[in-house]
């Protein structure tokens, strides 16, 4: 009989609202001065393949620097997270505060239409999406949603062929396509009104996260 595994209470709300957050990062980048994806490495590293094509050397260089962005992230992620399975004690809180700094420093940069504010960005959602990474062997990532869509797909392809199906996979699915979304919806509703200053917001909710789970973390821990 298969083991039922579920995700603690602390990650279903921090997975959803990281979600959220990256949703509302990726719609300020889609309808700011660039109109790039912050988040979406598979179409970045197409343009960047554009450009190349084409010799442009200006474009070629801005892609070149908003993926290596993504992975110094990441990589800032591994440097204080360590561990790549999601588990209480982790210092979280620690770089979801780092984030939200990025975040804060990227904004001035939007303002005046300089691209270093979307590497900032970029590199907010490498160290995002490097935080969070496998519980129990699924993959559990926020930034993005085309391996959610995937891994949806597949599961109902087996259910379809009355195969077992991992209802904790499925539902983390759901929770992330359906919160990043909605992070697109608010994005776009305090663009429209705060232009680049709406990633305010996500700054703001992300460094929220990071004290809430340090102080969550403290009295768990001290149990």
């Amino acid at each position: 009989m298969p083991v039922l595994r579920q995700l603690p209470r602390w990650a279903w709300i921090g997975g959803g609202v990281l979600a959220f957050i990256a949703g509302m990062v990726n719609a300020a980048g889609y309808m700011g001065f660039r109109h790039q994806s912050i988040s979406n490495l598979t179409g970045s590293t197409t343009l960047l393949g554009i450009a190349l094509g084409t010799f442009d050397g200006a474009e070629a260089l801005h892609w070149t620097l908003s993926l290596a962005a993504f992975v110094v992230g990441a990589m800032l992620s591994g440097v204080i997270v360590q561990k790549s399975t999601l588990k209480l004690g982790r210092p979280y809180g620690f770089a979801l505060l780092f984030e939200s700094v990025l975040l804060f420093a990227a904004v001035p940069l939007l303002q005046r239409e300089w691209s270093a504010g979307l590497w900032l960005a970029s590199m907010a959602c490498g160290l995002q999406n490097g935080m969070v990474s496998t519980y129990s062997g699924m993959v559990f990532r926020t930034t993005h949603v085309s391996g959610m869509f995937t891994d949806l797909g597949i599961y109902l392809g087996h259910r379809l062929r009355g195969l077992e199906v991992d209802s904790l996979r499925v539902r983390v699915c759901v929770l992330v396509i359906a919160t990043f979304m909605l992070g697109g919806v608010a994005g776009a509703i305090l663009f429209g009104r705060l232009r680049e200053q709406s990633l305010l917001i996500p700054a703001t909710l992300t460094g929220l996260c990071g004290v809430l789970y340090s102080l969550y973390r403290q009295r768990a821990t001290s149990r």
